[in-house]
């Protein structure tokens, strides 16, 4: 199954490079790294829930699709005419 965990990596790895490189002060750049360790955490959480929800709902979504598929069409279509003629 497709995962966004390395793209998120990766751009996080990106902004903590960018950290090391131009912030020169420990203190601010421990703080912009635990605010990036943060945003890590909740982009992956985030992006799981979204992507198993969009997985139920395919499933969910496939499963309505086919038992519409054996739905006798030709019995309804009797019964309605059945029932615009009067004729139960």
């Amino acid at each position: 199954m497709f995962t966004l965990d390395t793209t998120i990596d990766t751009i996080q790895a990106g902004k903590k490079q960018f950290v090391q490189t131009f912030v020169r002060n420990d203190a601010i750049a421990k703080a912009l790294n635990g605010f990036i360790d943060a945003q890590s955490e909740y982009t992956k959480k985030a992006t799981k829930v979204a992507m198993d929800t969009a997985t139920l709902v395919a499933q969910e979504t496939t499963k309505l699709a086919q038992e519409s598929a054996k739905f006798d069409y030709s019995k309804f279509g009797e019964g309605f005419a059945k029932v615009m003629t009067g004729k139960f």
